[in-house]
């Protein structure tokens, strides 16, 4: 099954797509905190039609962020391919890491979203809102696994109810991102 192309969404109206977004669930990765919280992303549509990605998640009551550029993988192709390039580490951005963000699902009102990429390492579920109804995160996990996902890998993300409005006090000597590289 993982061996199959994935279906991507089609001619996605990214202006439609900006604006914040919680993660509902994700495969853990070694660039968050394991014990992060509230995590949400915000996207920008820039003039030149780049979008700036903001990325929060918050950790022992510490907001930890990194902010990057999306852009569309190939711009003449109406799939919803777009690499995403970070610079780390945050609190002194030099290297550049670009990864792949593939819009895999998306409802027609743009509530909610399941996001991969081609190696089936990373997933992700995104909504408008800090909580999605069991029903359709059902239908997302199993779109996942149509995919040829291991679903089993899927954690959810704990979310505030109401989420934090303000940026809240920052882990700014990126202490985050070098626990990331010990897998902590």
């Amino acid at each position: 099954m993982a061996d199959k192309e994935m279906q991507v969404v089609k001619d996605l109206d990214l202006k439609r797509y900006m604006g914040r977004w919680y993660e509902i669930a994700c495969f853990p990765s070694r660039f968050q905190p394991k014990d992060g919280v509230n995590t949400r992303a915000t996207y920008t549509l820039k003039e030149d039609g780049t979008v700036n990605v903001l990325n929060e998640t918050w950790s022992a009551g510490r907001r930890s962020y990194i902010e990057g550029i999306a852009y569309k993988a190939d711009p003449n192709s109406p799939e919803a391919k777009l690499k995403v390039k970070f610079y780390v580490p945050p609190f002194m951005p030099i290297i550049p890491v670009t990864g792949d963000y593939w819009v895999l699902f998306i409802d027609s009102d743009y509530q909610y979203a399941l996001i991969g990429q081609p190696s089936r390492n990373y997933l992700w579920i995104l909504c408008r809102k800090t909580h999605l109804e069991d029903e359709i995160y059902k239908e997302l996990v199993q779109k996942a696994k149509d995919e040829g996902y291991d679903v089993s890998k899927l954690h959810k993300t704990p979310q505030g109810d109401p989420p934090p409005q303000e940026e809240g006090p920052q882990d700014t000597k990126g202490i985050w991102w070098f626990k990331s590289i010990l897998g902590r």
